[in-house]
């Protein structure tokens, strides 16, 4: 009784698993600057002679430029699942370390190669950041698997991805500025990257794969992550022997309904983010992209509005005042269904009423963050595992959404002044969160799946097989 309440004080004290969260938030940091700066600083590069005349211009057509700030995804969609495995077998460690060190480099190159072979070597650049980055999800979710107790995922998951937001505006807010500034628009992916390599270090000698790796971790707190998470754990093979279940993954009716879930949410936050500007400046008269604070004001409400969300979420957690499976549907729900309804409702926001539009706006990507404590971390409610293979398998199908909806935009909207063919767009993005998240709520679980623990396969001499896929 007593070594119980040790553990239980333990498990809510700072300690080593605080800090690693504290490292993967700053990875994500450094993952969104690295991932958002080439779209702020295009507008410099294209335009510096009214910037800052003192560095080199660049005649993109706005074709030219759509197709640079796309390529990064070419790249990350193809990287997603390869690198949940890779993160299984060689630890989530060395995977998001690899990945975002090369990536920060080549943004430090992106001005030289600019300068080398114009758009066209920046936008193979970009494909090859693209693919850098398929790592991160997958390795965060393995890693936050690895460290994290389940009743301490709502709040110190919340925390590592709030590093998403954040990136963005820390890159949004100092943009202009290190454009004009006397380092002009190399600047901005010189610092970036920059950051991104004193990051490298840092997580190289501080980062671990899991307590059992890290050299410095008490003896309590590590018992304390092993034994909470022991109560997930059935097999009792080692993580490397256990073979990928690929069929029971896209049978499970709980794991289909993450994919749904995930998928919506991409569709409708890249509609949200990608042409809600494009709707303001041509329907409202406001032109949002011209101000820094505007542009960076819906991500600065993601950022807050997460950390409220877990709050409530630790307080439930704490009185035991609902189930796991629910909080997830509820959480999730607020963060689909409720953008859902400003959707529709922007939809009739008149010309005389931007200020409003965009107060709704920021209220709606707000509230998208509650999807932290819903989709999010249920990747590891249904198999601490498999956790990174089915972040890499969902955030695949997800991004290939992300680039699907704007291209339906661009096929709807003939006329960018025409309200009416935005309220087309609106109420598609918000039929795509209806049906995600009713998906999720009727089909989710949050409990560990019977295939989180396969059996190990067999040689063809019965003897046990070691599968080395991690």
């Amino acid at each position: 009784m007593v070594k119980n309440r040790r553990l239980e004080e333990e498990e809510y004290g700072l300690g080593v698993r605080h800090c690693q969260t504290f490292l993967l938030f700053c990875a994500l940091t450094v993952a969104y600057a690295q991932r958002v700066n080439l779209s702020v600083a295009v507008v410099a590069m294209t335009e510096a002679a009214t910037v800052n005349p003192d560095f080199p211009e660049y005649k993109w057509s706005a074709k030219t430029q759509s197709l640079l700030l796309s390529s990064f995804f070419w790249g990350y969609i193809f990287t997603q699942v390869p690198s949940g495995q890779l993160a299984r077998k060689f630890g989530g460690k060395i995977t998001l370390l690899g990945g975002l060190t090369l990536c920060s480099v080549l943004n430090i190159l992106t001005p030289l190669f600019a300068k080398w072979g114009g758009w066209q070597l920046v936008c193979a650049l970009r494909v090859m950041e693209g693919l850098c980055q398929g790592v991160v999800f997958p390795s965060v979710h393995t890693l936050i698997s690895a460290w994290v107790p389940p009743s301490e995922r709502p709040l110190l998951g919340t925390c590592a991805y709030a590093g998403n937001q954040f990136g963005t505006i820390v890159m949004l807010a100092t943009s202009g500025l290190l454009a004009s500034s006397a380092a002009g628009w190399p600047s901005i992916f010189y610092i970036s990257g920059g950051v991104g390599c004193v990051w490298s270090i840092v997580f190289f000698v501080w980062g671990a794969s899991s307590p059992a790796d890290h050299k410095h971790i008490s003896v309590e707190e590590r018992k304390m992550i092993e034994m909470t998470q022991a109560t997930e754990v059935v097999s009792e093979q080692p993580k490397e022997q256990l073979h990928t279940p690929w069929l029971s993954f896209f049978t499970s009716p709980a794991f289909l309904a993450l994919i749904a879930a995930h998928s919506a949410n991409n569709w409708g936050f890249w509609t949200l983010l990608t042409e809600i500007p494009s709707y303001m400046k041509n329907v409202l008269g406001k032109d949002i992209k011209s101000n820094a604070l505007l542009s960076a004001l819906p991500y600065f409400a993601m950022f807050c509005m997460s950390f409220m969300f877990s709050a409530i979420a630790v307080q439930l957690n704490k009185r035991q005042c609902i189930s796991t499976v629910v909080s997830r549907k509820i959480f999730n729900s607020i963060g689909l269904w409720g953008p859902m309804l400003a959707l529709i409702g922007l939809g009739y926001v008149s010309s005389d009423q931007s200020n409003l539009a965009v107060a709704l706006l920021t209220v709606t990507v707000g509230f998208n963050s509650a999807c932290y404590l819903g989709f999010q971390i249920n990747h590891i409610d249904l198999s601490p595992n498999f956790a990174g293979i089915l972040m890499g398998i969902t955030n695949c199908v997800a991004n290939i959404m992300s680039i699907i909806a704007p291209l339906l935009v661009g096929f709807i909207v003939n006329n960018e002044h025409d309200a009416q063919q935005w309220r087309v767009v609106f109420f598609i993005a918000a039929a795509v969160y209806l049906v995600g998240n009713g998906l999720f709520v009727l089909f989710g679980r949050a409990n560990v799946q019977p295939w989180n623990d396969p059996p190990a396969k067999q040689r063809r001499n019965s003897t046990a097989q070691v599968e080395s896929q991690h």
